[in-house]
Parts: structure tokens; sequence; C-alpha cells
């Protein structure tokens, strides 16, 4: 195998997942500093300011933990950035739906206003994603392993154990993920799926990280939208969650010339969540504006 650590330049080639269990410190690859974002959500405008800040970075390597379609407009562009690029994805649930052509997103809610909206993105991505792009997403993984300097690492979707599970800040609990690390024997847990970005130390000096989401605001009254820096520390890994300005006002307009939901377009332009608010736990309900 060719030096793992490798540059910007031969653009953040993660190999492929690692069998749980069953591989050595030197047959993975080693970075000491990693760019992580994941539900992308069509958001191609993002996603594009997103590569051109991290070349200012000095980033070892560049990580989608998936979902690159959904809620916004144009999808199969975002899929193009993703795969000229060569920056590895991890398989979301809306990754693994459109390789599939189910009938819907695997979002995982129960609410049926957050299906009737989920439905309304889903049916409008499927349609414009190529049969090509669907059929790439039939080959992304489910889990890619890698290290940051000594720290084991596990990168997903949702969880180690289902593609859509949301894993919330003030309802998870701490044994949970400590056991979700000794299972995947792992240091750090690196998710997303809930679309809001949090961390947790775990004992040991592990940790979770959900770098939250590319492709729409964190609910939090801000345009901007969210990803994450992960640096090798003399113990652990240090992460920070770092906002990114982007187009949005370009996104909301190409939104309205595609006839999406005026709700949609309204949480890019204001920050604050219109829909999938009935999946939030009370807390994180309560942060926001509805």
């Amino acid at each position: 195998m060719s030096d793992p650590r490798l540059p910007m330049a031969d653009p953040l080639r993660v190999p492929g997942p690692v069998p749980e269990g069953g591989q050595g410190h030197s047959e993975v690859p080693v970075f000491e500093r990693v760019a992580v974002f994941g539900g992308v959500y069509s958001n191609h405008l993002a996603l594009r300011a997103l590569l051109t800040e991290v070349e200012g970075l000095a980033v070892d390597a560049v990580l989608c933990l998936g979902d690159l379609g959904a809620f916004g407009p144009h999808p199969d562009r975002t899929v193009e950035l993703i795969r000229e690029s060569g920056i590895p994805v991890v398989r979301g649930n809306y990754d693994d739906s459109l390789a599939r052509g189910l009938e819907d997103c695997q979002c995982g809610y129960t609410d049926p206003r957050d299906n009737h909206f989920a439905h309304i993105s889903y049916d409008y991505t499927f349609r414009r994603t190529s049969p090509e792009h669907r059929a790439w997403m039939a080959t992304l993984p489910d889990r890619l392993r890698f290290r940051i300097g000594d720290q084991r690492v596990l990168a997903f979707h949702g969880s180690p154990r289902r593609m859509n599970e949301f894993l919330w800040e003030t309802t998870t609990p701490q044994h949970f993920l400590e056991g979700l690390a000794v299972e995947h024997q792992t240091d750090l847990l690196l998710g997303t799926h809930s679309g809001l970005h949090w961390s947790r130390t775990l004992a040991g000096g592990g940790g979770y990280v959900n770098v939250g989401a590319l492709g729409r605001p964190a609910n939090d009254g801000r345009p901007v939208v969210w990803y994450a820096l992960l640096e090798a520390g003399e113990s652990a890994v240090n992460h920070r969650f770092i906002p990114l300005s982007y187009d949005h006002e370009g996104l909301a307009r190409e939104m309205e010339e595609e006839g999406l939901p005026g709700e949609f377009i309204e949480t890019i332009r204001t920050g604050w969540w219109t829909t999938c608010l009935e999946v939030l736990p009370g807390k994180e309900r309560s942060r926001g504006k509805w």
C-alpha cells in the first residue's frame, strides 16, 4: 500500500471501509487533520463554498457522511461536484433509497407532517437524480475506518447499528455511546443524520462527534451551515465546528424556480427549521423558533 498520509493535492481518497475488528494500525489510512461534513441535501452552493474553503485549511483529507440529495434543488449538481473531487462518501439513507429505487427516503420520521414534506423532497430528488449517479450511490460503503493520529475513527451516517438512527445531544445516553465504541472497536464515533452538530467526550479519551449538516442551517436563526474540523491531539482527537457562509439567497431563488415548498425556502433564508420538527426532542425543539 502507498503512504496512507494522503496530501490534498491528490484529493482526499480515503480507502474503502475496513471490516469490523479485522485490521491493524498500519492497514487503515492515517491522517493528522480532516474536514468532515454530512447532510448536503442538494445544497451545491454550500458544497462549492466548502471545497474552496478547505483548500486553505491544510487538511490531509475531506470526508462526506452521506445524504447528498434532499431538500434543495438540482441534486445532480451536488453529486457531480462530489464525484469530481474524489471525496469519499459514506452511504446515507437518502443515497441508499435512491440507489435501490425505494419509494421513500428512509428518513426515520413518524409524524404525518414530517413525512408529508419528506415525500415531496424525495420524489423531487429521485426524478432529478440521473440513473448513472444512482448506480454510483449503490457502490458507497456504509462505514469507513481510518485513524487521526493514534485514534481509531469509525465514520457512518446515523449510527453504526442503523443508517437512519437519530442520535440527539439531550437524549443519547453516555453509556450507549461508550457501548457503541467498545462494540465497534473504535475511539471516535463520527456521524451526522440529525442535522444538528454536537459532541460528547467518552471514557478513555474517546468521543462522539455529530458533524451537523452542510445542506441547511442548524435551526438557530442564522443562514450559515456547518462542518467539522478534526485534528490529532496528544491523547485524543480535537475538533471544532465551523460555520460556513455561502450564497443562501441564490439557493433560495433556485428552490423557488424549481417549485420546492415555501417552508424549505424559508429555512434557507431565515435559519429556522419549518419542517422535520416533530422528530426533535423537547430541548432541541425549544431552541428553535417553531
